[in-house]
């Protein structure tokens, strides 16, 4: 692991120091979860839809899939 400086807030520095107390971890290991969960996150590589094809109702009438016998 390397060190490195990070400039905040008074604001921003006060509401981490909030969040790491209650959580019991250290300011470091706040800011190193959210890099990963902002920044450094996969992109999405699975299916982006359930279906194929043309929609064939509204999302208005998305309950008459049950009317049909």
């Amino acid at each position: 692991m390397t060190k490195t400086q990070v400039y905040l807030r008074d604001e921003e520095l006060k509401a981490l120091h909030k969040v790491a107390k209650r959580s019991g971890r250290s300011l470091a290991d706040l800011i190193r979860e959210a890099i990963r969960r902002v920044w450094l996150r996969r992109d999405g590589d699975g299916p982006v839809g359930l279906w194929d094809g043309a929609p064939r109702r509204t999302s208005v009438e998305h309950d008459t899939v049950h009317d049909e016998p």
